[in-house]
């Protein structure tokens, strides 16, 4: 099977390119070998190629600077995607693509379920929202994969500059009234080579399309970004001063949701699988990034 992979460089992507092998070769590209503005670009990748199936793991994921610069976020996370679904129902292939919490508002009170009412309140979110209806609309099995708070070794995220301001200030201020499930980029990369095993069955078999649908993927568990920096803090030596302060006083351009909880019991129903609590996911991150995990 040829598995086109999208995004290769990104953390998921990376990810990826480990844990798809076993089901094919894998076939990757980034920004420089595929321009993900230009559909004609794509279009024309994905004819040369003629994948099984194809992964898209890419997103234009700069959420403060997409609220100025919108079109060219649609055209990554809205467009793109639509055109790579679009070409993958030509030619008979599978598509997985990978959305975000911030397609809700944030103000449920309990875990969002995957058929809840989606009401982005950032261009983020309504792009990564357009990217998921084109996927849906273009009549493509698929498997779309919304995940939340996407942290790793590499690139850019949350817990890498959490580690570096822990070397360079004595005091830290992290937001503590928003609440989700820090998510390691390598247990979605797994669950989603375990997925696509169960949809495919036995090697050689066609994708089952009663797998084809929308799934909530994020750790178990749940914390605020105060209670991710305390868990990430308490792994090192030297720790600095750490208050919690509300969203109000750490202002930036894009709306944040105050509840980025996702239930996760379809994807678990669904192909038995379960991602650890986020915890022992931050220790097996560390640990791998040769953090001494205390």
């Amino acid at each position: 099977m040829k598995i086109m992979l999208v995004g290769k460089n990104g953390q998921v992507g990376w990810e990826l390119m480990r844990t798809l092998a076993p089901l094919g070769q894998v076939i990757p590209f980034d920004q420089e070998d595929m321009d993900l503005s230009e559909p004609d670009a794509i279009r024309k990748k994905v004819r040369e190629v003629a994948p099984n199936l194809i992964v898209n793991a890419a997103a234009y994921t700069a959420v403060d600077k997409a609220e100025s610069d919108p079109d060219l976020a649609m055209k990554v996370n809205g467009i793109a995607p639509g055109v790579l679904a679009e070409e993958a129902k030509k030619i008979d292939s599978p598509i997985v693509h990978y959305s975000t919490d911030y397609v809700f508002d944030g103000k449920k009170s309990g875990p969002y379920l995957e058929e809840d009412a989606a009401n982005p309140q950032s261009v983020y979110g309504r792009t990564k929202l357009a990217g998921e209806e084109a996927v849906r609309n273009s009549g493509a099995e698929h498997l779309i994969f919304r995940t939340s708070w996407v942290y790793g070794i590499r690139g850019h995220n949350f817990l890498l500059t959490i580690l570096r301001l822990a070397k360079e200030r004595d005091e830290l201020k992290v937001v503590d009234d928003q609440i989700g499930a820090p998510t390691w980029s390598r247990m979605i990369a797994e669950a989603t080579s375990l997925s696509l095993a169960k949809c495919y069955g036995q090697r050689g078999s066609a994708f089952s399309s009663s797998f084809s649908g929308t799934y909530h993927l994020t750790s178990n568990g749940a914390t605020s970004w105060h209670g991710f920096t305390e868990a990430i803090l308490d792994k090192l030596e030297k720790r600095p001063k750490l208050i919690p302060i509300p969203t109000e006083d750490y202002p930036l351009p894009a709306v944040r949701p105050k509840n980025s909880i996702l239930s996760n019991e379809k994807l678990a129903s669904t192909f038995g699988i379960a991602l650890p609590d986020w915890h022992i996911c931050l220790d097996l991150c560390l640990a791998d990034k040769g953090v001494s995990v205390r």
